[in-house]
């Protein structure tokens, strides 16, 4: 007797069921078993995106290599980059100068009508214009002509020099820092023409020094005049912070030019005789020639 299993067999080679015989039909658990052997196509994107960003990774860990041998190299300006941690000598700095600022402001007792000095404003106004560049320059050149000895023409003609020095030394440094003083103010008719348009240095303290050191140097005075002397080359570079326009360190500045400049005049010292030789051509007068 044939069993259950022969039976099936000679029902399925019946000619009617030989397609499906041939072409099985594949059931809900074969399906899922096939779609886990064969991935989708968002499961290949997933898979390779990591490879993309490994492939970025090295890239970029070859960049410092690439920077290191100057291939490519970026760099950003210093404007542009945030100090976090700022050198001792930068914080030092920027605390003097802000100390400076604040100190010479305070100092600023006459720089308005309104200020607690107002009303002294005139008198001290009068005493800067006594070491300003102008009148010493003039007066100079009146006290030149009206000499008559050769050792004060001397004198007087070494003066000139050391006047037209500090003059354009001080101008040329002013032009190149373009520091503006403590207080908004405009510079006077004389201030362009001496070139004093700026703070740093301070203009009036360098002449006042420069020219007390000279007279206290070449002219015989008594000790009361000298103390004189001293204190008004100090008062003139008080003046111009009570006024408000230099801080202390331009006052500061100016008087190490003084003594700069009377250095550099003693050492390049005007003899007589050509001192004699540039009266003559400043008077149009060429004596060597007759």
């Amino acid at each position: 007797m044939p069993t259950s299993r022969a039976r099936a067999r000679n029902v399925l080679n019946r000619p009617e069921f030989m397609s499906l015989h041939h072409q099985p039909v594949r059931s809900a658990g074969a399906e899922a078993r096939a779609g886990a052997r064969r991935p989708s196509y968002k499961a290949q994107q997933q898979q390779q995106q990591p490879q993309q960003h490994a492939g970025q990774s090295s890239d970029h860990a070859q960049q410092p290599d690439a920077v290191e041998n100057g291939r490519e190299r970026r760099e950003f300006p210093e404007e542009d980059c945030m100090q976090l941690n700022p050198s001792f000598k930068g914080i030092a700095m920027n605390s003097l100068l802000a100390i400076d600022i604040s100190v010479s402001k305070r100092l600023g007792v006459c720089a308005h009508t309104t200020s607690s000095w107002g009303n002294m404003r005139a008198i001290v106004k009068l005493l800067a214009l006594t070491g300003h560049g102008i009148p010493w320059i003039l007066g100079t050149l009146v006290c030149l002509t009206r000499s008559n000895t050769l050792a004060g023409q001397e004198v007087l003609v070494n003066l000139l020099l050391a006047l037209l020095l500090d003059v354009m030394t001080v101008a040329g440094m002013q032009k190149l820092v373009k520091r503006k003083g403590p207080w908004e103010m405009s510079p006077s008719f004389l201030d362009y023409l001496a070139m004093d348009v700026y703070s740093f240095p301070s203009a009036h303290a360098s002449r006042a020094v420069m020219v007390a050191k000279f007279l206290l140097a070449h002219l015989v005075l008594a000790v009361p005049l000298r103390i004189l002397l001293v204190l008004w080359a100090f008062l003139v570079g008080m003046s111009r912070v009570m006024l408000g326009r230099h801080h202390l360190t331009d006052v500061g500045c100016g008087v190490a030019l003084g003594f700069l400049h009377y250095s550099l005049v003693e050492m390049v010292w005007l003899s007589s005789s050509t001192c004699q030789t540039l009266i003559s051509i400043g008077t149009l007068n060429w004596s060597p020639f007759y």
